[in-house]
């Protein structure tokens, strides 16, 4: 049902585009968000009516009068009546205040066991009219040390406009990006850019590029049984979820999603 509400309006479509060695599980369907895959959050963010604060960068969580004081880098605390946190489970164990007493052995334990892969992502954007010449739309590369899976974005997405410039978008392997995770963003970009140069030698030069080091990419152990959600503390209510509670896809997000509106449902 998710799927099909979205694929109504507009924001997934399924994936027409050719992928070069994508590997297809039998009887799955893939799907590519036009607008980029942030289209999703907002298109929810939207239906929920809810106010949303962003830049927020919460640092202390702690029990004030019945109710969840929330600290943060900038600007004074705020208190709430349910507290749900989504972010990686490695930033969940980093926070202050009363939430590390509150979270048990246990549960410290789930969340300490699991791991993600961490990679770089470089985008390249050209003006309008830079002709990208290569048969496919995206392609998985297996035999390069640094990069892992290129994608022409515009043509993936299946938006190729004569008056919007194509991007491409460069993934590091998992090794290139645990190796590199600490260095320098602009030596890893030089070292991606060469890599690149090499498999693709006629890519016109970019107008600009963006280097995006991504420390949490992807769940590679979830917590264990993949419960979808984790209470720390019932009254006031303070859950986490995410993909660190069952797999990094759409799927293992929308499992998560469901599983947290569960558990909160009784608290509203």
């Amino acid at each position: 049902s998710f799927y099909e509400e979205l694929v109504s309006h507009g924001i997934l479509k399924p994936l027409t585009a050719p992928v070069e060695g994508m590997v297809v599980r039998e009887g799955s369907q893939n799907y590519v968000a036009p607008q980029g895959i942030s289209s999703i959050v907002k298109y929810y963010l939207e239906q929920s009516g809810a106010d949303v604060s962003y830049e927020q960068h919460v640092t202390h969580i702690s029990l004030r009068d019945g109710r969840w004081e929330v600290s943060r880098k900038t600007g004074p605390p705020e208190q709430f009546d349910v507290v749900i946190l989504t972010m990686p489970v490695p930033q969940i164990l980093q926070l202050q205040g009363d939430i590390v007493d509150i979270i048990n052995g246990s549960q410290k334990q789930q969340l300490e066991s699991v791991s993600y892969s961490s990679r770089y992502a470089l985008g390249l954007f050209y003006e309008a009219g830079a002709g990208i010449a290569v048969p496919w739309a995206a392609q998985y590369i297996s035999d390069n040390p640094c990069i892992r899976f290129i994608s022409i974005d515009n043509k993936k997405r299946n938006i190729e406009s004569p008056e919007i410039g194509p991007s491409v978008v460069v993934h590091t392997t998992v090794s290139f990006g645990s190796e590199h995770l600490d260095s320098d963003p602009a030596e890893v970009q030089q070292i991606i850019l060469s890599h690149l140069q090499r498999i693709l030698p006629s890519l016109p030069k970019p107008s600009s590029i963006k280097c995006q080091r991504w420390r949490y990419s992807q769940v590679t152990r979830a917590v264990p049984n993949c419960p979808g959600q984790m209470i720390l503390h019932t009254q006031p209510l303070l859950i986490c979820g995410g993909d660190g509670f069952t797999r990094s896809n759409f799927d293992g997000c929308i499992e998560s999603a469901m599983s947290l509106a569960e558990a909160v449902k009784p608290h509203l």
